[in-house]
């Protein structure tokens, strides 16, 4: 081994101690708050639940335009009329995300008639609440088109003018149970895993393009019509999110350039825990929380 090797592994670990302290300083220190006054942002899935609620506090933030993507006309007119009252131009467009071409289609539409899109937001998702061998193929192949695949058609539409830009942000509403699945959303829980390495390799790719980021979310179970029926057995200990409060801490999450945000931070407390617990130990508290149960009276979205 030669001094050269030998030096670098003794410094790894000072370089890793250095880096830990100095995010712990930063952590300390108030962010700055970056402006939205010249963004463009669009949102999938944005005419309802966490997607409106986005729509609202970008737009209260004071970003410059508003783009609203979905699949259900009726929610994204009512979810843009409201924006367009408060005074922030909103534009919406039918599209479904796990429809490739549809996705490069719509998105030379909106440059064209809205302009380049600088935040882009991609919130759309689906989820069945049922067992694998309850689930029918067809189904469990929308999950991963529309809460997985959907996000690479997408980004690849608007990323490459954000980096010829150096401009951009890419943020994703994913879940903590990507890397806390639970039984009976099957579907749901491999697409969102799949979902944050996605993310996780996006983020670190785009480490050397000035002016361009990634912000993940991973909320703990949200109080939406998505999710409707799913119970926890102590919800006096673990409330589910309002869906205001989630969109709330995603876009201030924008404006801080933060690249991972848990809801609750408790939610950190459950990753690390997992990576040493003993499988056994983790399946008693499964059972015990009742997450082991919670999705026996899912009903989802009507």
């Amino acid at each position: 081994m030669d001094f050269k090797c030998l030096g670098c592994m003794v410094l790894f670990p000072i370089h890793i101690l250095y880096y830990i302290l100095k995010a712990s300083v930063c952590l300390l220190q108030p962010s700055r708050r970056r402006t939205l006054t010249k963004e463009v942002v669009l949102i999938t899935g944005g005419g309802r639940g966490i997607g409106r609620h986005l729509a609202q506090e970008f737009a209260k933030q004071g970003a410059k335009k508003v783009i609203l993507w979905g699949r259900t006309e009726k929610c994204l007119k009512e979810t843009c009329e409201e924006i367009s009252q408060s005074g922030t131009e909103c534009h919406y467009f039918l599209c479904d995300v796990a429809n490739r071409e549809e996705v490069y289609k719509q998105a030379k539409v909106v440059r064209e008639k809205v302009g380049d899109v600088t935040i882009l937001v991609n919130n759309a998702a689906v989820v069945h609440g049922k067992s694998l061998m309850d689930c029918d193929d067809d189904a469990l192949l929308k999950s991963q088109h529309i809460n997985t695949m959907g996000q690479f058609w997408t980004t690849k539409a608007f990323l490459p003018r954000m980096l010829e830009l150096q401009h951009g942000h890419v943020v994703c509403i994913n879940s903590i149970l990507s890397q806390s699945p639970i039984p009976g959303a099957i579907d749901y829980c491999t697409s969102k895993a799949s979902s944050l390495a996605f993310m996780e390799s996006l983020t670190l790719g785009l480490l050397d393009c000035p002016g361009v980021g990634c912000t993940t979310v991973l909320p703990f179970h949200t109080n939406t019509e998505m999710f409707q029926g799913m119970r926890v057995r102590f919800p006096a200990l673990f409330p589910p999110l309002k869906p205001e409060t989630v969109a709330e801490r995603t876009v201030d999450a924008v404006r801080t350039n933060t690249a991972y945000l848990y809801m609750p931070w408790t939610m950190h407390a459950l990753v690390v825990l997992k990576s040493f617990m003993p499988q056994a130990a983790l399946e008693e508290i499964h059972k015990f929380s009742g997450t082991y149960t919670c999705m026996n009276t899912f009903k989802g979205r009507t």
